[in-house]
């Protein structure tokens, strides 16, 4: 993959700004071995990035979501990862499914059925990264909310407004049936819930609108963080709403950011702002500040997105306070930040042809005593050390041109760096001067017909052409409106969103051109935002990450063959298989008993077997399989800011457009079964747990078929669960990466059991397993010390019969030396159903489609360009055409077009 090269970073790196003067402090540590030591860090530590491209912004019960994943790194000399991931999780952070998506030429396509049996009303949350992005921050890894309704299954339809009112909010809620009918003088109870015990409730009857207001305490904002409002109306056990209740908080954060990190008496500069509201999205202000003495010495307003800056200069020994007017003219007041005496501070950012020019300000006393000293500036840009320079000030403040000419797209990181290696300021700016992937879009006609034929023609653009991954989606945007600038695209995921700390509201307005005061708000958002990939401090001393995982290749399974004394067994011989794919492979344990199998590719559901039955002594051997490790569900994740309360009102359109697709597919509401019905056992059966809330996770017994060790089945198949094979214990994920080391208890039909008692479990004897991430009441944490609870239910036992024989008993023993399991395998492939209208009779049938045409692998000829061709549905009015791809320098594009449909 072609970067900016490593040669031209240290070039830039032997500059000396400003004169050398007798009497020159002579630095602690030497630039040269500040930059080798940073420098360390960028060359080993490569930089890995995940996109989605999703064929649409939202979906309905039924639909399949079609998605690619696109994968950017900054360096030449490692294999990248050719693996990534996606996780689905639940509004109530609940990991539904793992996709397990393999990357050719830096792009993956995959897809996502939301079955009706499983899937209902939520904002889901898709979550995408690769395992080497595992070793830092998850704040980085992909995030998007993505909004799914129901027209299938839902017989409630809701709207619902929240109002404070003191210490009680007041809510107010309109009730429809599945058809739209208001649903007039209803009599319902509701109650508000933190976790599972209600800290209100009440009862109601709505009006003939379908209307009714209801008023619960809140004047403890944290139980209305994590509660929800429930709702049941009378005389039908379907007809429940339910609501999260930190739509109901009423708040506002507003804080300030001095330009370079310090407000310096004396020092004129920006002074940024961001207002935000307990949802976490921006709020329109205005405002003035003011002195100690309530004198109006500055005025400001945002630009949109509730963030702005505006200039201000610091008296020495004054304070000041910022006046805050919202939307509703209330009126907040807000301490600015304490004027420093001293400091010096990054600082006038300001981007030329060819370079950009970075500031250094200081006053005229501080000046004084540091005008001898040298300092260190850096720039740092996706991983790479583009800029570095011993500063030594002749005045109170210095500009500093650096070279941008060689430079791609995307945020630069200045630091300022005393001589000891400690960061004083830092500045964010993003440079925009370099060309991004031009791809362009035309049809053949401007205005079609419905069910008419359609060519696109697809062109790259660029400047210097090289081969693309490239994906295309064609929606009806009558049926799928939805404001562009919402959507976290190619170039605002990669170019900023992934570099950025936080929850970025609106990315795509950044990348908009005809959006107004668009580079004062990117400014504004890169003075407000955090950025902490590292800290210098770290790389200065040496201390560097450490890598846990590397970048994968393919699939690979692993573990450690010992007799059942405990010991390892070298030179041992196994045999791996996967019947569905007529795959068998061999491998030998090192002289510490390890294996390995690698560069395996099997589509997700494959059932694998490892044998050591060749082995002397097999009966002796048992097999230990490593666990796989993935990331713990970060909770109260920013973007979840991007959730919709009124789905059914938001999704309107898209709703009664899914009623009409899905219609004949809609089962009746009542049927007489005359089949003896299954019940289903839960651990609400059992005395000791019944004082839990609902199991986070159920594990149905069939997903233990051909399971013959218990342990090595429950090490890959227990979701949220991490099995530490130093202290043979089994941990909550969220809890032990955090460094907690408090077991989960294991009760085997409501008896506590530990670890060693797993085995004797029969796997074919289990009916489920449920995991209980939380214990509100303590019933079970309070008595056990744990954290977590796994409950595993067996079936009931069958009828007494004949006793059986020796060989019958041998043969349901668990064994040790060959185990089946169903590691997670990659998504199987499933290609997007376009329909061809070329004669009568089909042209005859109705086309409800909102997806028109997806193909997230187009392949462009020696020229760059590409003919694609689709047929349009009934839908009359706009349809929308986004194009996203990737080059292999790392180029990235995204272009917009639209044509009429009458």
């Amino acid at each position: 993959m072609k970067q900016t090269p490593a040669i031209f970073l240290i070039f830039l790196l032997l500059f000396t700004v400003g004169p050398v003067v007798k009497g020159q402090e002579v630095p602690k540590i030497p630039i040269n071995t500040v930059v080798e030591r940073v420098q360390k860090y960028f060359n080993v530590y490569p930089l890995e990035k995940v996109h989605m491209h999703f064929d649409k912004p939202y979906y309905a019960v039924g639909d399949t979501l079609w998605f690619k994943t696109y994968m950017l790194h900054n360096q030449l000399e490692y294999e990248p990862s050719k693996i990534a991931y996606v996780d689905i999780i639940n509004g109530r952070d609940s990991l539904i499914q793992t996709l397990r998506i393999p990357l050719k030429d830096n792009g993956g396509e995959g897809y996502f059925v939301l079955d009706p049996q499983v899937i209902k009303q939520d904002n889901y949350r898709f979550r995408a990264y690769t395992k080497y992005m595992m070793n830092f921050d998850m704040a980085y890894f992909f995030n998007k909310v993505v909004t799914v309704g129901d027209a299938i299954n839902k017989k409630l339809g809701t709207e619902i407004t929240f109002l404070p009112e003191g210490n009680k909010t007041k809510a107010t809620l309109q009730f429809r049936d599945a058809k739209g009918t208001l649903l007039g003088r209803k009599k319902l109870t509701w109650e508000t819930i933190d976790g599972w015990d209600p800290f209100d409730k009440g009862k109601a009857e709505t009006d003939d609108m379908g209307r009714v207001t209801i008023s619960f305490a809140s004047k403890d904002k944290n139980l209305l963080k994590k509660g929800r409002l429930l709702v049941k109306l009378d005389g039908d056990a379907a007809l429940v709403g339910d609501f999260p209740l930190k739509d109901a908080i009423v708040d506002v954060d507003f804080q300030l950011f001095p330009e370079g990190g310090d407000l310096i008496a004396a020092v004129p500069k920006k002074v940024a702002f961001k207002a935000v509201g307990a949802h976490g999205k921006g709020l329109a202000v205005k405002g003035r500040v003011i002195d100690s003495k309530k004198q109006q010495v500055a005025e400001f307003a945002d630009f949109g997105l509730g963030m702005g800056y505006f200039e201000f200069t610091p008296v020495a020994g004054e304070t000041y306070k910022a006046v805050v007017t919202l939307a509703n003219n209330q009126e907040r007041t807000f301490d600015f930040p304490a004027v420093k005496n001293e400091g010096l501070n990054v600082v006038s950012v300001k981007t030329n042809e060819g370079s950009m020019t970075v500031g250094l300000a200081t006053n005229d006393s501080y000046f004084s005593t540091i005008q001898n000293q040298p300092f260190y500036l850096f720039g740092q840009m996706n991983g790479h050390l583009i800029y570095g320079a011993q500063v030594t000030l002749k005045s109170p403040s210095l500009s500093i041109n650096i070279p941008t000419v060689e430079l791609p797209n995307g945020i630069v990181q200045l630091s300022l760096l005393t001589a000891q290696g400690k960061v004083i300021s830092e500045r964010l700016v993003f440079n925009e001067a370099a060309e991004n992937l031009n791809l362009q879009v035309k049809s053949d006609k401007a205005n079609y017909g419905r069910k008419e034929q359609v060519k696109l023609n697809l062109a790259n653009l660029t400047t210097e052409k090289l081969p693309s991954s490239i994906s295309i989606s064609v929606i009806d945007e009558a049926k799928v409106p939805f404001d562009d600038q919402q959507e976290n695209g190619i170039l605002s995921s990669l170019l900023l969103t992934s570099d950025l700390i936080g929850f970025i509201e609106r990315p795509g307005f950044y990348f908009d051109a005809n959006a107004k005061n668009r580079k004062e708000a990117l400014d504004a958002l890169l003075m407000t935002q955090g950025y902490r990939r590292f800290v210098y401090e770290d790389l200065i001393a040496e201390q560097y990450p450490k890598l846990n995982f590397l970048p994968e290749q393919a699939i690979t399974l692993s573990g450690t063959l010992r007799l059942n004394t405990g010991r390892t067994y070298p030179n041992g011989g196994l045999l791996l298989s996967v019947p569905s794919r007529g795959l068998r492979k061999d491998a030998y344990t090192d002289r510490d008993g390890r294996f390995i199998f690698d560069n395996l590719s099997f589509p997700d559901s494959s059932k694998v077997t490892i044998n050591a039955r060749s082995n002397d002594n097999y009966r002796n051997i048992v097999i230990n399989m490593d666990q796989s490790f993935y990331p713990a569900i970060d909770e109260n994740n920013p973007y979840k800011a991007n959730d919709v309360l009124n789905i059914d009102k938001e999704m309107v359109s898209y709703l009664n457009n899914s009623k009409n697709e899905f219609r004949t597919s809609i089962l009746i509401d009542e049927v007489a079964v005359v089949a003896p019905r299954k019940v289903q056992r839960t651990s609400k059966e059992f005395s000791s747990l019944t004082g839990l809330s609902m199991a986070e996770h159920r594990i149905e017994g069939e997903r233990f078929s051909g399971c013959n060790v218990l342990t090595m089945c429950l090490n890959t198949i227990l979701t949220g669960v991490t099995y530490d094979a130093q202290t043979l214990k089994y941990y909550l994920t969220r809890s032990y990466n955090q460094g907690s080391r408090v077991p989960v208890q294991f009760f085997l039909n409501g008896m506590p059991i530990d670890e060693n008692a797993l085995n004797a479990i029969a796997p074919a004897e289990i009916e489920a397993v449920e995991i209980f991430t939380r214990d509100d009441l303590g019933t079970v944490s309070r008595l056990y010390n744990n954290d977590g609870v796994v409950s595993i239910i067996t079936k009931k036992e069958a009828p007494k019969g004949r006793r059986m024989s020796a060989a019958e008993i041998e043969a349901v023993l668990p064994k040790t030396n060959i185990i089946d399991f169903y590691p997670l395998g990659f998504i199987k492939e499933r290609k997007f159903y376009t329909p061809k209208y070329d004669t009568p009779q089909t042209r005859g049938t109705n086309d409800y489609r909102t997806t028109l045409y997806w193909n997230p692998d187009v392949k462009l000829d020696e020229k760059g360009e590409a003919v694609l061709d689709f047929y349009n549905g009934d839908g009359n009015g706009k349809y929308k055409v986004v194009v996203e791809g990737m080059d292999l320098s790392g180029k990235v594009g995204r272009t917009v077009y639209y044509y009429n449909v009458n």
